[in-house]
């Protein structure tokens, strides 16, 4: 049995982060009618706020910005602004909320001084004003008395027109918000007053003044291009003309007409002279060759015709080939002829005279060739020249043409920037006239039929539900608060235990113990039936086995445990024969209820051996029980408890008496219950409600179960029915403790 109740304790420990949503909803039944009371008094409250609030009505406009301008001219420079992108729409809602429209609509509607604005406000801020005014006004004169007094008036009244106008500037501000609508260029603008058709008007003049901002600032941007247009236009007017005399003074002095032309035809006559100078160089490098071969010193004529380019020769191949045939006849002849024939002869001369005729023409070659050698080196120095000079003229020409190219460059510039300024000055000038807007009211504001704030039934509505979440917050806090035990749920939750029974809380001085005899008086029914169900759980539960020593203890004094012994004794002793066994040795008190004196003698006596049990044992004629006192103090309470004559004393007792019931002392005091529960059958743990913290509590039953000891349950001493009958608590146990006859009781009282 200990070894479960250990376990039941293991498992609470365990189980003790796991949220119980039953238990808080039984925490909110049990009050319920608190937390509904809560709520309807703090809505009643909150509806009696509500209803004097000043109503106030909100009215919108809505306002079309137009991402893509109507572009008469592409001027889109002047205005620096590119509708394309999202920042554009970002800079508008910022100029719809800026000051600066808000004090143009107040200075056009004079909102400063309507009275349907915010009175109220207005009226609080132009007191605190004119107070504030006024004590500057006396500072003045008092630090400046020699400044007319009309000069200080005059002042005053403006800087209070001034600092009036500079409040409801900031007051429209903040009643006025801008919402653009998700994937749209809508934009919606509302405005929040005491008077719906005052917030339809100043949402209307908004959207105007906003429009009308932005005609004005493209206006005022058109006048100042246009007027630097033309200071730029004049500079770069005298530029260009300077520009231009600086290329005629150019032209003039170099004599000028188409250096075009002449550079064209400078650089064809040097392309042409490069080619002939190419050319001369080439056939000045073959008759060189030619030359200093025919020229090498000792050769003969015969070797001269060996020569490549001396055989090759036209004209010495024409006479080769007559000296061929020459000698063809001459061998021919030969065979048929003599030496001296005269055909022979004639052949012979021929031939010879042939002969003579090559020598002739190679040496004539051979002066050719020199000839044409030195003419060739000549052509090629002259044509040398010719390009040399032919170059310095092109450079001359060239750098001509650069000079005034850039001189000509410089001209085009600043024409060309002259004619983009001038056509731009005409554009602006044009579009001066064009008031294109960039957006148009959609939906003009119309006063709205019901206010937007306060929503009365929607604030007295939360109201009353947050005055539920915090009523309910109350009593969870309230019972995370509370420690004690109130009820079953709270024993078998925080204790792991069973409940035994409940003894209601009976009226009577709190500095005074119950009455004896409270059990038998007929008056009070319930509290004799609750001891008498009591009684009835410990004999059910130990049916098997009945428990014939039943401890009753506590976890500190003045919880009833004392009480709860003498009154169980007299339920159990109207059945069996019962002993009321006082070991509390420290500070008794059965002796003192049943009225005996203080030297009467007990259980010390007994273990001491200074008297025997039947000189201490007390009948109550009244309840027909036993009663051994705890008797005379000792100084050492506990070794007398743990003493084998403590233990004799218990095994004597056990066969004289039927049931004996120990009262014993508190758990958290001392330690002697411990001790005097290794005598006993049953523990019965008493527990006043609502007063005993669960920890202090499982602090002594684990005490018990560190033994070993047997727990049969918890009593729940002190509990008061009239609130329990309100909360709901203890539901199945009114009936079982004549719940019926405790109503009936309460109705006659």
């Amino acid at each position: 049995m200990a070894n479960q109740q250990a376990e039941q304790v293991e498992a609470k420990l365990f189980d003790s982060d796991v949220i119980d949503f039953s238990q808080y909803f039984q925490v909110i039944k049990r009050f319920f009618w608190r937390i509904l009371s809560l709520a309807f008094f703090l809505t009643v409250l909150v509806g009696l706020v509500v209803l004097t609030m000043t109503p106030h009505y909100t009215a919108k406009v809505s306002i079309l910005i137009e991402a893509e301008k109507t572009n008469v001219l592409a001027i889109e420079e002047v205005y620096g602004l590119d509708s394309s992108r999202k920042e554009y729409f970002e800079t508008q809602y910022e100029i719809l909320r800026s000051r600066q429209i808000a004090e143009r609509v107040v200075e056009r509607m004079q909102l400063q001084n309507n009275p349907h604005f915010d009175k109220d406000i207005l009226a609080e801020s132009e007191g605190m004003l004119s107070g504030l005014i006024d004590g500057v006004k006396e500072s003045l004169k008092a630090a400046l008395p020699f400044l007319p007094q009309q000069v200080n008036e005059v002042q005053t009244e403006e800087e209070r027109l001034a600092s009036k106008k500079s409040f409801a500037v900031s007051l429209l501000m903040e009643r006025t918000r801008v919402n653009p609508l998700k994937n749209t260029q809508v934009v919606e603008v509302s405005v929040e007053t005491p008077n719906n058709k005052l917030s339809a008007n100043i949402a209307n003049e908004m959207a105007d003044v906003y429009i009308e901002n932005y005609l004005e600032a493209k206006l005022e941007m058109t006048q100042k291009a246009t007027r630097w247009l033309n200071e730029s236009l004049e500079g770069l007017r005298t530029k260009l003309d300077e520009s231009e005399k600086r290329l005629a003074d150019f032209d003039e002095t170099e004599q000028l007409v188409d250096v075009d032309g002449v550079v064209g035809l400078a650089s064809e006559e040097l392309s042409q002279l490069s080619d002939q100078l190419i050319d001369a160089q080439v056939a000045l490098k073959r008759s060189q060759a030619i030359y200093e071969q025919v020229n090498q010193q000792g050769l003969s004529i015969a070797e001269l015709s060996t020569i490549p380019e001396v055989l090759n020769h036209p004209s010495i191949q024409s006479v080769k080939r007559e000296e061929i045939l020459a000698q063809s006849r001459v061998s021919e002849l030969r065979e048929v002829f003599g030496p001296k024939h005269p055909r022979m002869i004639a052949a012979t001369a021929e031939l010879a005279s042939i002969q003579e005729s090559i020598r002739q023409q190679i040496s004539n070659l051979v002066s050719g060739i020199t000839n044409e050698y030195r003419s060739a080196e000549a052509k090629v120095k002259a044509l040398q020249l010719q390009v040399s000079q032919s170059r310095s003229d092109f450079r001359n020409l060239s750098n001509l043409e650069s000079r005034r190219k850039t001189l000509q460059r410089d001209v085009d510039t600043n024409q060309q920037l002259y004619d983009s300024f001038f056509t731009r000055l005409k554009e602006t000038d044009q579009l001066g006239g064009f008031e294109s807007a960039h957006a148009r009211v959609l939906d003009a504001a119309k006063p709205p039929v019901a206010p937007s704030r306060p929503r009365k039934g929607l604030i007295i509505a939360a109201a009353f539900v947050l005055s539920i979440g915090l009523g309910v917050f109350l009593a969870l806090s309230l019972e995370a608060l509370n420690s004690g035990i109130r009820s079953v749920d709270d024993v078998e939750r925080k204790l792991s235990q069973r409940m035994l029974g409940i003894i209601p809380w009976q009226p009577h001085n709190r500095k005074e113990d119950l009455p004896l005899k409270h059990y038998f008086d007929q008056k009070h029914h319930v509290f004799s039936e609750s001891v008498r169900t009591l009684r009835t759980s410990m004999q059910l539960l130990n049916i098997e086995k009945p428990s014939q020593v039943i401890l009753v203890t506590s976890s500190v004094p003045k919880e009833g445990k004392s009480t709860v012994a003498i009154n169980l004794s007299f339920a159990l002793g109207q059945l069996s024969k019962v002993l009321l066994l006082d070991t509390d040795l420290r500070k008794p008190s059965v002796a003192k209820q049943f009225g005996l004196p203080g030297f009467q003698p007990g259980v010390a006596n007994i273990i001491s051996g200074s008297h025997t049990l039947d000189e201490c044992v007390v009948h109550d004629e009244a309840s027909n029980i036993h009663v051994l006192c705890a008797g005379t103090l000792p100084p050492n309470p506990q070794e007398l408890l743990a003493s084998s004559k403590f233990a004799d004393l218990m095994a004597k007792l056990r066969e004289t008496y039927q049931y004996i019931i120990v009262d014993s002392a508190p758990i958290q005091a001392v330690s002697d219950a411990i001790v005097v529960s290794k005598h006993c059958d049953s523990l019965m743990y008493v527990v006043r409600a609502d007063s005993t913290s669960y920890h202090m509590i499982n602090n002594g039953l684990s005490r018990f179960i560190e033994v070993g000891h047997r727990i049969d349950g918890i009593v729940l001493n002190q509990v008061d029915l009239k609130k329990a009958k309100k909360t709901g608590e203890y539901s199945g146990f009114y009936d079982q403790y004549g719940y019926n006859s405790y109503k009936a009781e309460d109705a006659n009282s």
